[in-house]
């Protein structure tokens, strides 16, 4: 099975949700030209350039209700946990 969310989005419009819920500017993306260089040929395709489109149809026909299946929720939920995660952890480096 495919864990994935179903809501399949690009690269483009998961950086602009992404910036929206940080509350930060969305960039220009960086040039595939510029991440070869910085990564090499064969390391940049792989991990940044490759594009693959998944999609959960078994969990689907099984009627799985996801928790999150838009990005943005999904996205503001894991970063809230993350946050309160810091949080902790600095409150108890404090004492």
């Amino acid at each position: 099975m495919n864990a994935v969310a179903p809501g399949a989005v690009r690269q483009l419009e998961f950086a602009r949700t992404l910036a929206r819920v940080l509350g930060r500017p969305a960039w220009m993306p960086a040039p595939a030209f510029a991440l070869r260089l910085l990564l090499g040929r064969e390391m940049a395709d792989e991990l940044l350039l490759a594009s693959q489109r998944v999609e959960p149809r078994r969990l689907q026909e099984t009627g799985y209700a996801f928790r999150f299946p838009a990005l943005e929720p999904a996205l503001l939920h894991v970063l809230a946990r993350g946050s309160a995660a810091r949080s902790l952890t600095t409150r108890a480096d404090a004492i």
